[in-house]
């Protein structure tokens, strides 16, 4: 009966884990954000920005360096939530080694006129250190996850490193020096995460309120210093669609508070190991007693309002439902019950009371 309850309420979807990408052509989902031909839809200075065999160049030279960082910048639109994919060159061509790079991504345009922006950052370099790291560029936190590092910015705005995705010298032995590289950024709410070659190389969660970045534009770095040449190719974007109505409040990661089924309250331990999201009308679990995927139906304009959850296993659970702030709570119907009238639990019911609370994302 536990597994039944848990793959019953579990509620939310899971954010696709990146592979190797190797094909040309445009995945399902994404659009392709540059043409392969021109700066179409892109807007940058044009003495170091141009497009050559297929790929978007950024290059500097003694003659004609960059006065400082600079970007070219996406004018098709802004990001919330999105995956990013692209294939990254990073070459020096200076005798230090030096070369640096990044896509900006929820920022700000700070200087118009000389395409300055600011914000997070996915770094990349010829060396052997920042490439795959979280970078606050031209704002206060500066690195906010070095390479390999799980990490929290707390309420505070204080740095918290809570684990590791792996280790930053596993990581750098994949990346192909003045090779081509595979880059993935996905956002969802305030979780960042980058990918290299398939390799994660940070993981963070912003709940820094006052400086968490919600959306913003898009851009390519090319960095001041020594002659460097960075190429980008094969960029395709994928936004999340927004969700609107009780649906929307809905999206993201939820636990269990607290549980009551036939009048028996379930132990806070048993219900600890759940990782409940939502992804639009879909749902999927992790936790200890194994995984469950569904969809869910909200009728909110009744009363009480009604949610039908509808496992991929074909069971149908009848409830009704509410949601407060950071706070959901449903009643449901189990092994062929009536729906609920009332958010309450007793026993010989076959009804489940759930309290939900928002997590982090």
């Amino acid at each position: 009966m536990k597994r039944k309850f848990l793959v019953a309420t579990a509620l939310g979807a899971l954010w696709f884990a990146p592979t190797n990408l190797k094909a040309a052509e445009v995945e399902a989902g994404f659009t392709a954000i540059f043409n392969g031909k021109d700066l179409t839809g892109w807007d940058g200075n044009p003495k170091l920005w141009s497009v050559k065999d297929s790929a978007i160049v950024g290059q500097t030279t003694a003659q004609n360096p960059a006065k400082g960082n600079t970007f070219l910048i996406w004018t098709n639109g802004t990001v919330a939530d999105f995956e990013l994919r692209f294939r990254y060159q990073i070459t020096p061509n200076n005798n230090k080694g030096f070369a640096n790079s990044g896509v900006q991504y929820r920022s700000q345009i700070l200087e118009p006129a000389s395409w300055v922006v600011g914000g997070y950052q996915a770094d990349m370099e010829a060396g052997p250190t920042y490439s795959g790291i979280l970078y606050e560029e031209r704002m206060t936190r500066g690195i906010m996850a070095a390479r390999g590092e799980k990490v929290i910015w707390d309420k505070d705005c204080k740095k918290q490193v809570t684990g590791a995705v792996g280790k930053s010298e596993e990581i750098q032995a994949a990346i192909k020096p003045e090779g081509w590289n595979d880059y993935v950024v996905i956002a969802q709410g305030n979780h960042l995460q980058h990918f290299i070659n398939g390799l994660a190389t940070v993981d963070v969660t912003d709940e820094c309120e006052t400086k968490a970045a919600k959306s913003g534009v898009l851009a390519l770095q090319l960095h001041a210093g020594d002659p460097m040449t960075v190429r980008f190719r094969e960029l395709r974007l994928k936004q999340a669609t927004a969700v609107a109505g009780d649906l929307g409040r809905l999206q993201g990661n939820w636990g269990v508070g607290e549980l009551v089924m036939n009048g028996q309250k379930f132990p806070a331990d048993a219900l600890a190991s759940a990782n409940l999201k939502i992804k639009a009308s879909a749902y999927s679990l992790e936790g200890d007693s194994g995984s469950s995927h569904g969809t869910l139906k909200l009728g909110e304009s009744a009363n009480p309002k009604w949610m039908d959850v509808s496992s991929d296993d074909g069971t149908e659970l009848p409830g009704i439902y509410e949601i407060s702030g950071d706070t959901f709570k449903v009643c449901y119907a189990v092994n062929g019950a009536a729906r609920p009238k009332e958010f309450k639990s007793a026993e010989g019911s076959d009804h489940v009371l759930a309290t939900y609370k928002r997590k982090a994302n």
